[in-house]
């Protein structure tokens, strides 16, 4: 009879062990691999290779008055947007990013040349990443760079470890205020959203 009861147990513990573990593992999960516990947000260094080129803008008046004019804007140049493919996917399907979406715009600056196919502009060294993460949980109640559903980060060259947001109201929304109606995200300038 003891053994019995020694054996049930044993059993129990066996198939249980197995079962709370990964329940606690899977509790565990981070919302994503680019956000900590405690809301702060790294800069995916792996976009380039793997995630999907959304679009590009060009932010500045030199495109039609040429080279000798001076930037008009602190941001001005090329800006290259890229999210993970699954994000595209859900996009397309269902019209809004996915919890997790993570965009990625690159600016970089713009670089003038006389070539044989004729005047060029191209992209030049970089000069900052914007990093958006949809959070449609609101996980980060009361954290500065999250706000409206995203958390927002901004890195500049020399140390990309690090967010120089202190503030998405003020560092971010006030450019976005415009496709608030989008979530936030110019997603007209996008082809591959189409």
């Amino acid at each position: 009879m003891m053994n019995r009861i020694v054996r049930t147990a044993l059993l129990v513990i066996f198939f249980t062990i197995p079962i709370i573990t990964l329940a606690v593992a899977k509790k565990q999960e981070p919302f994503s691999p680019y956000v900590d516990g405690k809301g702060t947000i790294t800069l995916p260094s792996d976009f380039r290779l793997s995630w999907v080129h959304l679009g590009t803008w060009v932010l500045t008046s030199q495109v039609a008055a040429g080279p000798e004019q001076p930037q008009t804007s602190p941001v001005s140049g090329l800006h290259d947007v890229y999210t993970q493919p699954e994000s595209l996917k859900a996009f397309k399907t269902a019209g809004s990013w996915p919890d997790g979406a993570i965009l990625v715009k690159e600016i970089r600056s713009i670089k003038w040349d006389d070539l044989p196919t004729g005047h060029v502009i191209y992209a030049g060294e970089e000069t900052e990443w914007l990093v958006m993460i949809k959070d449609s949980q609101r996980r980060f109640k009361g954290h500065p760079n999250w706000n409206e559903g995203w958390g927002w980060a901004l890195f500049k060259p020399g140390d990309s470890s690090k967010n120089i947001s202190t503030d998405s109201k003020k560092d971010c929304l006030g450019c976005h205020e415009v496709v608030r109606d989008t979530d936030w995200v110019f997603v007209h300038g996008y082809p591959s959203l189409r």
